[in-house]
Parts: C-alpha cells; structure tokens; sequence
C-alpha cells in the first residue's frame, strides 16, 4: 500500500546581502546574576537588547534568589571579574559600561583599576547596597572603597534614597532633601548624579533629580499603583548606558531611561506570583 502524504512548501524571506548587516554599538555590564531573571545581569542584558544595543558582561557573583529572597551569593574570583572586563574591552568597541553589584572591597578594586586604563569609556555606577527583599549585596566595609576608586570615575552615580543616603551621609524624606543630597554626592565625587526618589512616601509622582554640575532635572511620571516589581534600579541604569552607547548625551540618556522605566512598570506582568517589568520599548527613542 502506498501511503499518502501532502508537502508543504514553505518560502522563506529573502535575508537580502549579508554585507548589508548594520553594525551594533557596544555596552558593558558588571554585575551580579540574578537566579530569577528580574535584576542583576539578566534585566541588563534585557535592557541593552530593548534599546538596541549588543551586550556584553563581566559577572562579579552568583546569587541564588527569586523575588522574594536571596539565599546565598557566591563572590567570583576578583581575578576572574577583572579578565572578563578586559576580554571584552579587548574584544568589543564598548560605548557605554555599567556596575551594579559589586559585593567586596576586592571586586571593586578589580572592576576600577580595569575601568581605570579606559578613562575615554563612560561609565554609569549603579551603586547596588541592599536588595530589595532586604539582603545586603555590599559588604559594609566595601562602602568606602566604592566611594574612593570607583565613583571619580564614573560619568554618572544613580542612588536611590537609602543609597543616596549613605552616599551623602543625610536624611532623606522630601523632595528638596533629595535635590540636596544629589549636590553633597556631586560635589564629593565630581561625577553627576541622578537621585531616584521611588522610596519616598507621600507623593502622587515619581520623583528623580539629575544634576550634572550644570544641568539640573527633576523628572517625573505617575506612580503605578498595585504593582511590586523586581530590578527597577537595574532596568534604569541600564537603560542610561545603552543610550549612552548609542551616542546619546548623558542628559538625554537619563530622559529616555525615565521614560523607559516608567513604561517597564506600566506594562508588567505576572511570572508565577510574582510581577515582572516589561522590556517592550518599543517606540520610545
């Protein structure tokens, strides 16, 4: 018996001239994995591919965490963060670089003396302390040294309020202490500063200050009520950095990645239990 059989013929598009591939521009991330997707490296790399930008990574530790907790961290070799971030500085005409979880007083001083040889690169400090379910994700005796080697070189230092904080040894409970706060920090380390007020209670806005020195913003977007997300800080910096590659000036980046964040909120959904950001941008340059 001769079975019967139907072929289907498929046409694929026509991928034009591979000469004609565009070229991508080139960020860095330095951080931690996060376990559950939200934060760390993993919402970098999201970000980075949402705007449009290639990115690279260097990991500094391993977390076993989900949303509501972190169970352990596992610090890589400081020897071993520094060779990633060289590789890929070696490797890729990186634009724009990033930090966020750092841990200890000897990554940090692995993660500065490479950025310290690329003085031309710039390089947004998102200076990671305390997760958002409470663990800590710098060692407090780390502190002093992230002040001291990585903040004078970095183009931008993006606090939230007990971070900021810590930064400029102040309270911090209104919109004006969080104007005064991001001058203490800019005049302390030189570097601008954008003072991400989402902590703050009492306010029908979201409320972030940017001062570069010279320009000052405050930069605001309607709080989405009900939604507890995980990696805002994260999604936010890294947002920066990716307009910074692109070629955008540092002002205009922190605009867009207002914007960014704002809609990564907006449009959260639920993974499991738990409310995770969007990494849609689309439309948004």
């Amino acid at each position: 018996m001769i079975q019967s059989w139907t072929l289907i013929c498929v046409k694929i598009l026509s991928l034009g001239k591979m000469t004609n591939r565009k070229k991508l521009n080139v960020a860095l991330t330095i951080a931690g994995s996060d376990s559950g997707g939200g934060a760390g490296i993993q919402a970098d790399l999201k970000t980075f591919s949402a705007v449009g930008v290639h990115g690279t990574s260097a990991i500094t530790c391993i977390t076993a965490q989900n949303p509501s907790s972190v169970r352990s961290v596992q610090p890589v070799r400081p020897a071993i963060v520094r060779d990633q971030i060289d590789a890929v500085l070696d490797g890729f005409p990186v634009r724009a670089a990033k930090t966020g979880m750092l841990y200890s007083k000897a990554i940090i001083k692995a993660v500065a003396a490479s950025l310290r040889a690329r003085p031309e690169l710039p390089v947004v400090v998102d200076p990671v302390m305390v997760a958002t379910s409470g663990a800590r994700l710098l060692q407090p005796n780390a502190v002093c040294v992230l002040q001291d080697e990585l903040l004078p070189l970095a183009a931008l230092v993006t606090p939230n309020v007990p971070e900021a904080e810590i930064l400029a040894g102040t309270r911090i409970r209104t919109i004006e202490d969080l104007r005064e706060a991001a001058w203490v920090i800019y005049k302390r380390f030189g570097c601008a500063v954008l003072a991400k007020g989402g902590h703050l209670t009492g306010l029908r806005e979201a409320v972030d200050l940017f001062t570069d020195g010279k320009i000052e913003l405050l930069l605001t977007a309607q709080f989405v009520r009900g939604v507890s997300t995980h990696g805002t800080g994260c999604t936010y910096s890294a947002a920066i950095t990716a307009w910074l590659a692109r070629g955008h000036d540092l002002t205009r980046a922190v605009i867009s990645a207002k914007d960014h964040i704002t809609v990564a909120i907006a449009g959260s959904r639920k993974a499991g239990e738990h409310s995770v950001l969007s990494w849609d941008f689309s439309g948004i340059r």
